[in-house]
């Protein structure tokens, strides 16, 4: 969780090409701070945690709607897009088919907490099938998830980005420098995963992957939540930035990034 919340504090204040496209810039300043993607992060963790490890899916599924509702409405202007927003209003919120890049952003925690690979893209899709139900946003949960799960338990680059080209199909052959040159701003599962992928293939450290997320431009805070996500379970978050991380969200944050803490180191 701590990479996917530091990418997207970290990213905030490049969003929409304000960051000139270069992994040059201080890593973190007075400016940055959390957006709606910290916030669903936190809301599937705690909807994970509340469920425990065995839940069926309907349960893992009413779970997240509820916690992503309660979550949602405690902070209302995080940034949510405008569909979204109706979701979380709504008495009896339905899927409405999203391939929104949102369904990849919150899904950190399905990436920890489970012993296999199938129950952690069981629970990952799980968790976007609420809103982002169309087969891109599914997609994106689950090869975001499968990474974590991936990395966290030992598996070398290479293998990971076997699974990845076997599984998902996602092109992310484009390097780092043509996708600076072509960017448009898109917040699409089917742009934003082989960003991140392209961002984590490429990093050589957690904060390397994220500064490649960043320099991307355009949804940037999103694209680095995705990628830190994935550069966590590979290469750890130095304890310094765990720190920045907490002592950057709200109180209530922190007390679930704490017991999820926990919960993975007990598994």
């Amino acid at each position: 969780m701590y990479g996917a919340i530091l990418g997207d504090i970290i990213g905030s204040r490049f969003e929409f090409d304000r960051g000139g496209k270069t992994k040059d810039f201080e890593l973190i300043t007075r400016e940055d701070s959390w957006t709606d993607d910290t916030v669903m992060t936190v809301a599937v963790a705690e909807a994970l945690l509340k469920v425990g490890n065995d839940a069926p899916v309907s349960e893992i599924e009413e779970a997240c709607v509820k916690a992503m509702q309660d979550w949602g409405n405690r902070y209302p202007f995080a940034g949510y897009g405008l569909r979204f927003c109706g979701w979380l209003s709504n008495e009896n919120p339905e899927p409405y088919g999203s391939y929104g890049n949102g369904s990849a952003m919150r899904v950190s925690a399905a990436g920890w907490l489970y012993d296999t690979l199938e129950r952690t893209r069981e629970v990952a899709r799980a968790t976007a099938n609420v809103s982002h139900n169309h087969p891109e946003g599914l997609k994106g949960a689950e090869c975001t998830a499968a990474v974590i799960f991936l990395a966290r338990t030992g598996a070398s680059m290479e293998e990971i980005k076997a699974y990845v080209d076997g599984q998902f199909g996602y092109n992310y052959s484009e390097t780092l420098d043509e996708m600076r040159a072509r960017h448009n701003h898109d917040e699409s599962c089917m742009d934003s995963l082989p960003k991140a992928l392209r961002s984590f293939f490429d990093g050589k450290s957690y904060e390397d992957v994220v500064r490649n997320a960043v320099s991307l431009g355009g949804d940037t805070d999103t694209l680095a939540a995705i990628a830190g996500a994935m550069g966590e379970a590979f290469y750890g978050v130095p304890g310094e930035l765990r720190r920045e991380c907490l002592d950057r969200i709200e109180d209530d944050m922190a007390e679930v990034v704490k017991r999820f803490t926990v919960a993975v180191k007990n598994r």
